[in-house]
Order: structure tokens, then C-alpha cells, then sequence
């Protein structure tokens, strides 16, 4: 690991750079994300995220229309996002609304998520280092000196498997071996880089107030969900 990284560098920004222009924008809604999230028309799910990070997924999530709670155990990193929010908050307009659906807590899923009584919880561990960590960006490298390496990654997906009424996403590298001693996904999602392999545990369901915030958000299309998960 590096040590010579200043961790007070790492700036949490959800108003400038790539995450501010596709908010403002409105890209990203047909994401491989928001469908691996249960997203769909009528359908607008309560999200854990178990390993909030920078918090970027949990606010483009968030953005919209669902309501995500920020599970964070890195002090420095939940002060980090908390400084974050405040100044998206601070922006006013979608930034501010969206921030109000978002609920940042300081300490560890293993113990949080049985309390929470989760809908969907989104877990993506600190992915295994590259073979050449020269590849890795300054960023990375920084948000793992922070956080660590989360050996108990699990152990965390084996609470969320347990707490999680409807589904659990695990946010996964592209080509990585699947996490040991997990069951099957229900299916998976695949990107550029990462795949998302979704444990579905029963359907969610509609509900009006869901209809009328998605027509505002512009959530997703309808979609299937497949047969559910036998835990």
C-alpha cells in the first residue's frame, strides 16, 4: 500500500465534475445500476448501501427518486460525504431534493443492516488490487488507504443475504472470480468494467406514491424480475 498518499486530498464532489454533469444532464437512467436496483415503472425501491465509499452509486440512485441510506465505518470517509452532501445540499433545486432522500450513518453493515430492515441493499466491497498497481487510479489508492480492504466482505454479504427483504446487488469487477461461498445469482448485469450480480428474494412491489415519483424522477421501464432467490 502506498504511504505516501495524503488522504486529505480525497474531495467527495456530487456537484462538479463527471457525477455533477450527468445529474444535470440526466444521463444515466438506463444504467446497468438502477436495473440491478429493482428500478422499474410503479417500482421505486428503499436502498442500503452497506459500503457507501464516495457515495456516488447511493446518490445517482438517490437522484432518481429512491430513498438511500449511507452506511459508511470509515469515520475519516463518512466525514468525507457528509461534507459532501452538505455542499450538494447547499446548491439547492434537484441537488437539495436529492440529498433529502439520503441518509448518511457512520458505522458497520454487519451489525447495522438486522435494524435497518432492508428493502435492497447494494454491497461493493474494495475490489481485489490489480496485478499491476501501477494501473490503479490516485483515487483508488487513496479511498484504500482509508477504508482498507474489507476482509469481512463475506460476512457482509452473507447479513445482507439474510436481512434483505427483496434483493441484494453485489457491485463485482467484470472478470473476477465470484465471491466464495455465495449461492448463485438470481442473474447478472454486465458493463464495462463491473457486473452486478443481483440475489432476488421476492418481487417488489407497486405502490401509487411509487407511480407518481417515478413520473417525476423518470425512473426505468418496466422490467422482468426473474424467479427468486432459493436462500
Amino acid at each position: 500500500m502506498a504511504h505516501d498518499l495524503d488522504a486529505t486530498s480525497l474531495i467527495v464532489d456530487f456537484v462538479g465534475g463527471a457525477i455533477g454533469h450527468r445529474f444535470r444532464s440526466g444521463e444515466g437512467r438506463g444504467q446497468a445500476l438502477a436495473k440491478a436496483a429493482g428500478f422499474s415503472r410503479g417500482v421505486m425501491p428503499e436502498i442500503v448501501d452497506a459500503t457507501a465509499g464516495l457515495g456516488r452509486d447511493a446518490f445517482f440512485l438517490a437522484s432518481l427518486g429512491a430513498r438511500v441510506t449511507l452506511v459508511e465505518r470509515s469515520l475519516t470517509m463518512h466525514d468525507l460525504l457528509a461534507e459532501g452532501l452538505e455542499r450538494a445540499r447547499a446548491q439547492g433545486g434537484r441537488y437539495a431534493e436529492t440529498v433529502a432522500r439520503m441518509t448518511l450513518i457512520h458505522g458497520d453493515s454487519c451489525a447495522l443492516l438486522p435494524q435497518l430492515n432492508p428493502q435492497v441493499v447494494l454491497v461493493e466491497p474494495m475490489h481485489p488490487p490489480r496485478s499491476n498497481t501501477a494501473l490503479v487510479k490516485k483515487e483508488m489508492r487513496l479511498i484504500r488507504e482509508i477504508v482498507g480492504t474489507d476482509p469481512d466482505a463475506a460476512q457482509l454479504m452473507q447479513v445482507a443475504l439474510e436481512t434483505a427483504h427483496n434483493r441484494v446487488v453485489l457491485k463485482w469487477p467484470l472478470r473476477a472470480e465470484p465471491m466464495p461461498e455465495l449461492p448463485k445469482p438470481s442473474h447478472q448485469i454486465l458493463g464495462k468494467s463491473t457486473r452486478y450480480d443481483v440475489f432476488v428474494k421476492a418481487r417488489i412491489m407497486k405502490t401509487t406514491s411509487s407511480v407518481q415519483e417515478a413520473e417525476h424522477c423518470g425512473a426505468q421501464e418496466p422490467q422482468t424480475d426473474l424467479t427468486p432467490l432459493d436462500l
